[in-house]
């Protein structure tokens, strides 16, 4: 883990909208921690730190809390829906070595055959991996593919240590052929006869 993921949150003990307007005026973000039995803590975070790290999906940050260390993960993010600033944030205590559910984004590499194009048809799988070792995304290679192609979970070269969470059966892909090019072709065979 990087030190770029490492913030000091300060425990608050007031409530409600009026505080966390006057909170994040100051340049702070209202979180809530809790999982593991522990009891949950309010806290507020620093916002432009908080806000580099939340832009990855999938954010583990080692929170001080008045001297103890968390690692926690980043379960949800609460935003203003017209300016788009954080809210609110919730976190998870998770432990080293715990794994943990989350979604990842499906990228392709590579050109599928000539005259054809991927549909993308679900675009992240959900995953049980190692709470510090999550992907960023999982590749999947649509090289050569032809029409009628169709890429499902099970067929997804996953990081070693993951499990597959989603129906193995689920459609990820599908390989078309492209309109526009079928119809030249009937256009260039029209021409020729």
């Amino acid at each position: 883990m990087s030190d770029s993921n490492k913030l000091v949150a300060e425990t608050r003990t007031e409530f409600g909208k009026g505080f966390a307007r006057r909170l994040r005026a100051a340049g702070k973000i209202p979180a809530v921690v809790y999982g593991h039995g522990s009891d949950v803590k309010h806290v507020a975070l620093p916002a432009h730190e908080t806000g580099l790290i939340v832009r990855h999906a999938n954010s583990i940050i080692e929170l001080d809390i008045d001297g103890a260390t968390e690692l926690v993960f980043v379960k949800d993010v609460q935003r203003e829906p017209v300016r788009s600033y954080i809210e609110h944030i919730d976190l998870v205590v998770v432990k080293r070595g715990e794994k943990i559910e989350v979604e990842v984004p499906v990228v392709t590499e590579g050109e599928p055959f000539s005259g054809t194009y991927v549909s993308t048809i679900v675009a992240t799988i959900r995953v049980n991996v190692d709470a510090l070792n999550i992907p960023e995304s999982i590749t999947v290679s649509v090289e050569g593919l032809e029409d009628g192609a169709q890429i499902h979970a099970k067929d997804v070269a996953l990081p070693e240590g993951s499990e597959l969470v989603d129906d193995a059966d689920l459609l990820l892909l599908t390989v078309h052929a492209n309109a526009a090019a079928d119809e030249d072709d009937e256009a260039a065979a029209e021409a020729a006869e």
